[in-house]
C-alpha cells in the first residue's frame, strides 16, 4: 500500500515573461509568497483578474516562476462562471483551448488559448515512481478515506527528477470527497 499526499490546486495562473511585463511593467519580476510543494515552484505575490463572458474572478494567484506560455487553471464550477468551456488537460497541452482576458495593475492581455481544467495527477520522483512500479503518463486511481471516502480514477502519473511526490486534484474535486491539503490517497494500480 503506497500514501501519497494530496495537495488542492486552487485556481490560478501560469505567466509568461512578456506577459508579466504587459501586466506589472517592464523588467518587472515576480516576488515569491511562499513555496509550493515542487521544488522551485512557489506562489507570487502577484494577482490579477481574470475576465470572461459570462463573469470575472478579481485576485486570481500567479505560480511563479515564470512560464514559456500563459495559462489559466480552473476547476470545471469556475468554467460555468465565467462562461467558457475549458478542457480537462494536463498542464501545458493548450492546443484547441479557449482564450481568456486577464488584467493587472499596469495593463491588460488577451490570451487566445490556455485556460484549462487540470487533469487530475501526481508528482512523482523516478525513485518514487520505481518503488510503487509506475511509469510516466500511466494513468491509475487513487483512493480517500474517511466520511467522503472517493476513489480519483484517470490519474496521471507524472514523473520527472524535478518533482516530489504530490497529488493534485482541484477545488471542486477536494469539496466532493472533503479533503483538505495534506490528506493522503492509497494508489490503486490496475493489472
Amino acid at each position: 500500500m503506497f500514501e501519497i499526499p494530496i495537495g488542492v490546486s486552487a485556481r490560478h495562473i501560469h505567466v509568461s515573461p512578456e506577459h508579466i511585463e504587459a501586466l506589472f511593467g517592464e523588467g518587472y519580476r515576480l516576488k515569491e509568497l511562499k513555496p509550493l510543494s515542487q521544488p522551485g515552484q512557489f506562489a507570487a505575490e502577484e494577482t490579477v483578474a481574470v475576465v470572461g463572458p459570462k463573469g470575472r474572478f478579481d485576485k486570481v494567484r500567479i505560480l511563479g516562476p515564470a512560464r514559456g506560455s500563459t495559462q489559466l487553471e480552473i476547476s470545471r464550477s469556475d468554467a460555468f462562471a465565467l462562461g467558457v468551456d475549458a478542457p480537462v488537460r494536463l498542464s501545458g497541452n493548450v492546443e484547441g483551448t479557449p482564450g481568456i482576458r486577464i488584467v493587472g495593475p499596469k495593463g491588460e492581455v488577451t490570451i487566445d488559448r490556455g485556460v484549462i481544467v487540470a487533469a487530475r495527477h501526481i508528482h512523482l520522483h523516478p525513485d518514487d515512481a520505481a518503488r510503487m512500479n509506475v511509469k510516466d503518463k500511466q494513468v491509475v486511481s487513487v483512493k480517500t478515506e474517511g466520511e467522503r471516502g472517493i476513489t480519483f480514477a484517470n490519474v496521471v502519473c507524472r514523473v520527472s527528477d524535478q518533482f516530489a511526490l504530490d497529488m493534485h486534484i482541484d477545488t471542486d474535486e477536494a469539496n466532493a470527497g472533503g479533503i483538505k491539503n495534506g490528506d493522503k490517497g492509497i494508489l490503486v494500480v490496475s493489472e
